[in-house]
Parts: structure tokens; sequence; C-alpha cells
């Protein structure tokens, strides 16, 4: 008897979904689509609707991570030679009922990418980080970056009944 996969409730990470042997609907094909016909993506869609998922998942397909993609749509479309740095933010696990909270998570993930890539802090502004973080990691690299932003509302949510 085949042993029934187990549903990936709660995960949003295509990594584990994919060695821990999860169901997995393949939609690495519509996400092949997306990266060959646009260059800038706003995706809107409700909450539990699979964005984080998703950008994992291209997350892992920009990196490189072949093994992953094995027996999918993408794995025979994609050049896996080419490797893309990736830059990742998430604005979901913090509190942001105060713009503090916001410039906060911006440093901390400011320095956890800084230091992943081997980038000097030249710059005190989370802007001017931003901006040398890029430059710099493309003249490491001579690649283009791919930039994802996960949980970008929740501080807009957070402090909606907080105009200032």
């Amino acid at each position: 008897m085949t042993q029934r996969k187990q549903l990936p409730i709660g995960i949003q990470t295509f990594r584990e979904i994919r060695q821990d042997n999860h169901y997995y609907i393949d939609k690495t094909d519509l996400a092949l689509s997306l990266i060959k016909h646009g260059k800038h993506y706003f995706l809107s869609r409700p909450r539990r609707f699979g964005k984080s998922l998703l950008l994992d998942t291209w997350k892992e397909l920009f990196e490189g991570n072949e093994p992953l993609f094995q027996d999918l749509a993408i794995h025979k479309q994609w050049d896996w030679s080419v490797k893309y740095p990736v830059i990742r933010f998430s604005f979901g696990s913090k509190n942001y009922n105060s713009t503090k909270g916001l410039e906060d998570s911006l440093h901390t993930q400011l320095s956890h990418l800084e230091a992943s890539f081997g980038v000097t802090k030249q710059f005190n502004d989370a802007s001017g980080r931003f901006a040398d973080l890029i430059v710099q990691i493309h003249k490491q690299t001579n690649q283009p970056l791919v930039i994802l932003i996960d949980e970008y509302d929740k501080p807009i949510l957070d402090a909606i009944k907080q105009p200032d």
C-alpha cells in the first residue's frame, strides 16, 4: 500500500514541503510564466492564499536549489547553472503599533542581509543601507538581484487606526 503524504498545513517554506514529502500542487509553470513575462509584481490576495509560499518558491528557484524542483514543471525549463542573489524582507512577525517597530524591523533585517552577503554597513538610515546593499551585492555577484517582500501589509494593518 502506498503511504499517504501529509498535508502541508501551516507550512510556508517550499523546502520543508518538498524535503518532507508533503502534498504539493505544482504551480511552478505559473511561477515561471510570471518570471518570464514581468519584472515587478504586487501580489494582493487574501490571507492564507499562498503568497508567502510563492515567494519562498521563487527564493529557492532563483538561488538555484535544483533538487527541490525535481519532477516539477519548471525543472527542465530553468537554467540551473545561474544563481541569483535574493534579498527577502518579511514584516509578518513584529508589532507595528509605532513607527519605531517598522524602523527596528528594517534595521534588523538589513543587518542580517548585510552579514549574509558580507557587506559592511556604510550608512545609518534604512534607505541608504538598502540602496548600498543592492549596489554591493551586485558588485560581488555581477548578477541582477531578486528582491522579495513578504507581509508588506502588516505594518499598515497594525497602525491603520493611528495615521500618524
